[in-house]
């Protein structure tokens, strides 16, 4: 080509790149994946929690791709092709497709291959989620323009009417992922069936259904349309049916894409983003998930492997091998707040019939566990900045642990999953099954009103199988505890008469004397005095005794006159010897008069340190109560409390 010196001559710096649409099927072209239901878990991807059939990336032989011929056009430098003044868009197109796209040796464009520059240094260096600074609080009005945008002809005028609020390529990649994200549903169906079609663009705005490959296929078509360089990546995902230490081979399971901005390439996955499929019913569900926007790569490798490592972005690469032995951290463990979890790896071991695991959050966390499918067998105390557990599998073999976390949200989401190997099962470290979680005193507890315990450690040891814990109470706060074994005489009707609760000024004191050895779990509530409803469980401590000579009685049966700073020096027993003559002794509070009634009455008189005191015989009698008279002006007195007096 021969340009002329003149004024009107300028030098190139617009290319526009024409395909046949024959080419560009080649060139995104790849067959379906015949659904297999007896497929191994490794080759299952697509959707977080969906089992689908997902096309086969093909390479391309030489003689698949078709050319084009092109007549190129020189204009002067403010001057616009007539072709180009149909499509709004276009200028923004080729414009930022020449920066973009390079040329081969046969003269073919391709999108510039990562480098240096796009890389991200692993591991996770914990400043952000994102792979550029992000306040989400920005795309605020965006999404919510974008989530409601409708199809009214084709995929141009979809694209043109989401961008009418973007004013960036960023906005406009955002505007582009909202819109798929709460559209697009998953196609379960589709994706099973066998030698099926490709989901073209146009389908999926006809149907708004599609797999994985179709989300990815229709976020590059929509970012290219915008001006937005967009590449679609195959690769390996830990989805689905996937198994913590699985290998992966063979096809290729799912696809995401890589969006250039500015300067760099940034990874997304719309079809992570729109939601899950529950593996039980089949049925998709929108479920948002802001997690897989432009997700930084050093996390984006835990369930995404790509066909060319270059698209990690990451420095340095990871290998397959290294993916597949790396822990997988769920989306929500970093939604949650999570930074990290200790064991790193996703098989562990137990060490003497044991295995802990710790959790770091940038937070104050909730969380819960299951093992084989029940919140039994471990022991999960909160720390102010995340949690520990230790877990004695019951016998010996592979077992599934599950961690969840609350986080801000009402709802505890899967964080975590570990394969545990134990090879030794310590029988002599059996919990009870009413062990709940957490164990012991925390950020929790003090948040619930409960401070300052006299024990800070989940678990109790008791030589004698008596022990006594208090801790403050804010105000207007009401306490109940209840003891709980997995046999023996603490049954439901008990389970509360093996604790004395005691109120000293701000404190509340609780007695405990266990039935008899083993472990016990010592459950404390609270709920508010003024407040209707029940009381919530706030946390338990592990009781522990070995002593196979504890046979404690139950404490005394107390009624609702039984005030909350009363106190019972004696008789603790709720079971009285037969024919004997009792000792009393009690601190009661705005009472006019006290007695002791069995087969007569005794009556209490006050001491100087304001304690009433007594004695009665039990001779003759099965009960013994201790009653009070509130008002002097009165002759009704209240029970407060019961004793039973054994058999003669």
């Amino acid at each position: 080509m021969e340009l002329k010196k003149d004024s009107n001559a300028v030098s190139i710096d617009m290319l526009l790149i024409v395909h046949s649409e024959k080419r560009r099927a080649a060139q995104g072209a790849h067959s379906d994946r015949q659904a297999d239901p007896g497929a191994p878990p490794q080759r299952r991807g697509g959707l977080q929690g969906v089992g689908n059939g997902i096309r086969r990336w093909q390479k391309l032989e030489r003689n698949d791709l078709h050319g084009t011929q092109l007549t190129v056009e020189v204009h002067p430098r403010d001057a616009m092709p007539q072709l180009l003044k149909k499509f709004p868009l276009a200028k923004r197109t080729y414009v930022q497709g020449y920066s973009c796209l390079q040329g081969d040796k046969n003269g073919n464009t391709r999108a510039r291959q990562p480098g240096g520059k796009d890389a991200h240094a692993y591991p996770w260096d914990r400043s952000s989620l994102k792979s550029m600074p992000l306040d989400l609080r920005q795309f605020e009005k965006l999404d919510t323009y974008a989530s409601q945008v409708t199809v009214k002809s084709g995929l141009d005028a979809l694209v043109s009417d989401l961008l009418q609020e973007a004013h960036s390529d960023l906005e406009r990649v955002r505007a582009i992922w909202i819109w798929i994200c709460h559209h697009i549903e998953y196609d379960i169906e589709a994706a099973q069936e066998k030698d099926r079609q490709a989901f073209k663009p146009t389908t999926i705005l006809q149907t708004q259904k599609t797999n994985c490959d179709g989300y990815a296929g229709l976020f590059e078509r929509m970012c290219r349309i915008a001006g937005v360089q967009c590449m679609t990546v195959p690769g390996y995902s830990k989805g689905f049916g996937y198994q913590p230490g699985q290998s992966f081979s063979g096809e290729f399971d799912h696809a995401w894409n890589a969006v250039f901005l500015e300067g760099r390439w940034h990874l997304v996955d719309s079809t992570w983003g729109s939601g899950l499929v529950d593996s039980t019913t089949s049925k998709f569900t929108f479920l948002y998930n802001e997690f897989y926007f432009l997700t930084h790569p050093a996390l984006f490798i835990e369930d995404h492997f790509p066909d060319n490592k270059n698209w990690q972005l990451l420095r340095p690469p990871q290998s397959l091998r290294q993916f597949e032995n790396n822990m997988y951290h769920k989306s929500e463990f970093y939604n949650k707040g999570m930074l990290s979890a200790h064991p790193q790896t996703s098989i562990i071991k137990t060490v003497n019939g044991k295995v802990t695991v710790t959790i770091e959050s940038c937070a104050p966390t909730l969380f819960m566990f299951m093992l084989n499918g029940k919140q039994e067998h471990g022991l999960l105390s909160l720390r102010k900045n995340g949690m520990k557990l230790d877990v004695y599998p019951p016998t010996v073999g592979t077992h599934k642990l599950q961690i969840f976390a609350k986080g801000n949200s009402e709802i505890y989401s899967s964080v975590l999953e570990y394969t545990l190997k134990c090879h030794y099962a310590d029988i002599d470290v059996r919990l009870p099954t009413e062990l709940h979680q957490p164990v012991g005193p925390s950020w929790f507890s003090e948040q619930m009103g409960i401070t300052k315990p006299s024990h800070s450690e989940p678990v109790i040891y008791t030589s004698d199988g008596r022990c006594s814990v208090s801790f403050g109470v804010e105000e207007g706060i009401s306490v109940l505890a209840s003891l709980h074994g997995d046999d023996g005489p603490v049954t439901e009707e008990t389970q509360r008469r093996y604790i004395f609760q005691l109120q000293r000024e701000k404190r509340t004191e609780l007695k405990v004397q266990v039935p008899h050895a083993g472990k016990f779990a010592l459950k404390i509530f609270v709920k508010k005095r003024q407040e209707p409803g029940n009381y919530v469980f706030v946390f338990n401590y592990l009781l522990c005794c070995t002593n196979s000579k504890v046979n404690w009685p139950v404490f005394p049966e107390s009624f609702g006159n039984w005030g909350q700073d009363n106190e019972l020096l004696e008789p603790l027993s709720g079971v009285l010897p037969a024919n004997h003559s009792v000792p009393f002794k009690l601190k009661l509070h705005g009472v006019a008069k006290a007695l002791v009634k069995g087969q007569d009455t005794w009556p209490l008189t006050l001491n100087r340190e304001g304690y009433w005191e007594g004695s009665c015989s039990t001779a003759g009698c099965q009960e013994v109560y201790v009653m009070v008279l509130e008002n002097a002006n009165h002759n009704f007195y209240s029970y407060i409390l019961k004793y039973k007096v054994n058999a003669q």
